[in-house]
């Protein structure tokens, strides 16, 4: 029959075959199964049996924010990011168009605790009224600021950029524009 040799080089060659055909896949294997997320049953509970009037309840007014700025200039981050958080959807993301509808710069008067004192237009875009009144009204609506600790007062200053649609950027946040 065969010679030892020629059975030798049989098996290596298909050993070798085999060994081929088992590192090709026509499909990738799936990944191993994440093992199962076992939630918690929800935690109900009843208040307890109160004679008392919802009144006598008690409730925790968040703290005011406070500015560890020193300054005017650092300030301007505390009180963009302010404006930023109570308008989220208001602000418009990425960059700016080349043309705005209007841009101001408004001078804002804030007491020790964050208290809008007085508005002040360096720039008010006039050929727009309803922008003015706008942004007064959204300065206005978002008092108190960050308390100036280390300041007493500030008197804080800002660029306002107003898209046609109506949203804005603050200069001091803006992402840039084309």
């Amino acid at each position: 029959m065969y010679s030892f040799n020629m059975r030798q080089a049989l098996l290596a060659t298909a050993g070798a075959a085999v060994a081929g055909l088992a590192a090709c896949t026509s499909t990738p294997l799936p990944p191993d199964p994440a093992p199962p997320v076992v939630l918690a049953p929800p935690v109900q509970t009843t208040p307890p049996a109160t004679t008392e009037a919802p009144a006598a309840i008690e409730t925790v007014a968040a703290a005011p924010r406070v500015s560890s700025a020193t300054n005017p200039r650092a300030y301007r981050q505390d009180a963009a990011s302010h404006i930023y958080g109570a308008n989220n959807t208001r602000i418009f993301k990425g960059r700016l168009p080349p043309m705005l509808y209007a841009v101001g710069v408004l001078q804002v008067d804030l007491d020790r605790e964050g208290r809008v004192q007085k508005l002040n237009w360096l720039r008010a875009p006039k050929h727009a009224p309803e922008v003015i009144a706008e942004i007064e009204r959204t300065v206005r609506a978002a008092a108190p600021f960050p308390a100036p600790a280390r300041m007493g007062k500030v008197t804080w200053t800002d660029t306002w950029l107003w898209h046609k649609d109506g949203r804005f950027q603050l200069d001091t946040l803006t992402e840039g524009q084309d």
